[in-house]
């Protein structure tokens, strides 16, 4: 199916921020959860909650002579694991309980799933447009534990409360094109108690996929002059559609509730997902190393996604680790910009003029490699303005982006690791308004001759 080429995005998309670092339930950060794509029944969206009980999509597309469109929504359900204990008459629920140095922890877990509606007519949309009942019963299985004397040592209760929800498809041409519309309404029944209790009824992680046959998506990112009224009338609520798939390709479009670019991919170098919201895989793997053997067991009985991330980490061969540091991209100019010469000594650091040669006027002097400034950061870009201003630092590199704007890179004078820097070609970068040249051994210095 055309979907499979979009297949890796979504699934990021569905479990993004599902189970954060350090993945172990009793982490403040896992208690709350559900942060994306969440649709609430009506009823509780309606009285003010944080999440809304409809999601709206609005595309545009390029017809031929008889488009279709696949449809597939995707979503999960909220599926409670209640862990208990073996008591005198019954059972009691506890956070966790470990039977023979096996762990069980009281989580909510996502179960994953769709609505698939394929080959509908475009044009056979116009006027009433067509709806689609979405529902998902629930349900509750008890597996009993028992431990390695036979004797039953707690349970694993796992409920699932029904889904109930409308999807409504329509079309409206509009300027030579087909403005699509895909509307996801939750009509289950209005629950009272708190966003916990709501979740149980939501769609949590809600997006659409839509494939197009003989027809083309419109990029809504970045549409053709011709088109970008059409797109401008494109009401979209709590969500961004993208096209997917190879670069150029435009007959499948993803509707994230994630903000995406058009044509999103998974870098290669990435092993398997992990989950946590705005993931690095290098940081969150090197920290994933650092938990303890009593975590890593929390974490692998948490959920089956935290075990795979933990078993992964522990098994990455040093050269897939090695390729998460960082990657180049193969780079293309925009089209205001031709210059083979210049775009090729930018993005290649071979080819730079060497750093010693780079210079920049600062006031009435010339900053080069060597000289000592004053930090004095004005554009508050980030927590390390404050941190350094007013250090001495001493310049180590002199560059220029691609707008030929000139940025100098320093080392702190007083940093014991300061020679480490330049082997790396990491430091600490500025414009040159936001530093001030410095006599050796840290003096003012002197004023130009004639000056005040």
């Amino acid at each position: 199916m055309s979907f499979e080429l979009a297949r890796k995005i979504a699934d990021a998309v569905l479990y993004e921020g599902y189970v954060l670092y350090p993945y172990r339930a009793s982490a403040k950060k896992n208690r709350v959860r559900w942060q994306f794509g969440v649709v609430v029944p009506r009823g509780y969206g309606e009285r003010g909650g944080s999440e809304p009980w409809a999601m709206q999509t609005e595309c545009l597309v390029e017809p031929g002579a008889a488009p279709t469109v696949d449809l597939r929504v995707r979503f999960l359900q909220v599926q409670a694991r209640t862990v208990e204990a073996a008591a005198e008459g019954g059972f009691r629920a506890v956070e966790s309980l470990e039977i023979d140095g096996r762990e069980l922890v009281t989580w909510e877990e996502g179960v994953e799933r769709q609505l698939d509606e394929a080959a509908i007519p475009l044009y056979a949309l116009a006027g009433a447009g067509r709806t689609f009942s979405l529902e998902v019963p629930g349900g509750r299985e008890v597996e009993e534990v028992r431990g390695m004397d036979g004797a039953v040592r707690g349970r694993v209760t796992r409920e699932r409360w029904p889904l109930c929800a409308r999807v409504g498809v329509a079309v409206e041409p509009r300027d030579g094109l087909v403005k699509l519309q895909v509307r996801i309404e939750n009509l289950g029944p209005d629950v009272e108690g708190d966003r916990s209790v709501a979740l149980r009824r939501s769609l949590v992680g809600a997006h659409t996929l839509l494939a197009v046959h003989d027809g083309a998506f419109v990029s809504l990112l970045d549409p053709p002059p011709a088109a970008k009224a059409a797109a401008e009338s494109c009401i979209n609520r709590h969500t961004w559609p993208v096209l997917v798939g190879p670069e150029g390709r435009r007959d499948v479009m993803l509707s994230s509730p994630i903000i995406l670019y058009d044509h999103p991919a998974v870098a290669p170098e990435s092993p398997g997902e992990l989950c946590d919201a705005t993931e690095i895989d290098e940081i969150l793997l090197l920290r994933v190393m650092t938990l303890t053997e009593d975590e890593k067991r929390e974490a692998c009985a948490t959920d089956e996604r935290a075990r795979r991330i933990i078993e992964r980490s522990e098994s990455l061969p040093p050269e897939v680790f090695e390729r998460l540091h960082g990657a180049f991209r193969s780079l293309s100019p925009s089209p205001a910009s031709r210059d083979e010469g210049r775009w090729r000594d930018f993005f290649n650091p071979e080819s730079e003029a060497p750093a010693e040669e780079a210079s920049v006027q600062v006031g009435a002097r010339q900053v080069s490699r060597g000289t000592l400034v004053r930090i004095t950061p004005r554009r508050r870009a980030d927590s390390m303005d404050v941190f350094l201003r007013g250090r001495v630092a001493r310049v180590a590199r002199v560059l220029r982006d691609v707008e030929d704007q000139a940025y100098v890179g320093v080392t702190l004078e007083d940093d014991p690791a300061g020679e480490q820097p330049d082997g790396y070609g990491r430091f600490f970068y500025f414009y040159p308004e936001e530093i001030e040249p410095l006599g050796e051994g840290g003096a003012e210095p002197s004023p130009p001759e004639g000056g005040n």
